[in-house]
């Protein structure tokens, strides 16, 4: 039976993801800041992992009590909307840390095991914000595109050891705690002299129809894990879907 590790697993994309895997007869290790025991279904394929990506110690710790991992999926994230302007660089480094970062940390922490087996997928969740620019999110935007480049060139490197590497893409999902998680972060970051700039953006959000749920990141993510083709990008969300179609 295999194993799939997820981070950022107390709401939104990560949780759907681990209910996801576990229906489907998988072991699951969930992790999260603080493992809240509530939230996933009791069964003994089901591992609590406090992992925070930001602390070497915290992923060191969690690798070990996982044990052999087939997948990673690195979900953990927080995000910033504003202007750029007014975040401060602490916001910006805190965005990065997190969502760069960590991303990094964690998979450089998984791939021996998977070198020494010759086998097994990382896939990273990243964001729409990769497929076409949106304004008031640059940092946001900068730390998932990073996340993709730096994905692209490991896929290379870790091809060569049997190791799928695969981006999925969410769309605009307002069913996730993004703004709630955030919502201390970015406090301030749409002074007056923006105010009329951001009005007509923050509209069209709250008015969009085309949004993307969980359950549509979790199976992308499924297929991603799954996948033995070379494809590298995978949308999740049918407004993710229409931006990709171009590409």
């Amino acid at each position: 039976m295999k194993t799939v590790l997820i981070t950022g697993c107390s709401s939104g994309y990560g949780l759907e993801t681990a209910r996801y895997f576990h229906d489907r007869g998988w072991n699951v290790v969930a992790t999260m800041r603080r493992p809240n025991p509530g939230l996933l279904p009791v069964s003994d394929r089901v591992k609590l992992v406090a992992l925070d990506v930001t602390d070497a110690g915290s992923i060191g710790r969690a690798i070990a009590e996982a044990g052999q991992i087939d997948v990673l999926v690195n979900n953990a994230g927080i995000g910033v909307v504003g202007a750029f302007e007014a975040t401060p660089m602490q916001t910006v480094r805190e965005i990065f840390d997190t969502n760069t970062f960590g991303t990094m940390a964690v998979t450089q922490a998984v791939i021996p095991q998977m070198r020494a087996h010759r086998s097994g997928a990382i896939v990273n969740v990243t964001s729409s914000v990769t497929l076409a620019s949106m304004p008031l999110a640059a940092a946001y935007t900068g730390s998932k595109t990073a996340v993709e480049g730096f994905m692209g060139s490991l896929a290379h490197e870790l091809g060569a050891f049997g190791i799928r590497v695969k981006l999925v893409e969410p769309g605009y999902g307002p069913a996730t705690r993004f703004a709630e998680n955030g919502a201390e972060r970015m406090n301030g970051l749409i002074p007056q002299t923006y105010a009329d700039f951001a009005r007509p953006i923050f509209e069209a959000f709250a008015h969009s129809q085309a949004t993307t749920q969980p359950l549509d990141v979790a199976d992308a993510i499924w297929r991603a894990a799954h996948d033995e083709t070379d494809q590298f990008h995978f949308p999740a969300g049918a407004d993710a879907i229409a931006l990709a179609g171009p590409r």
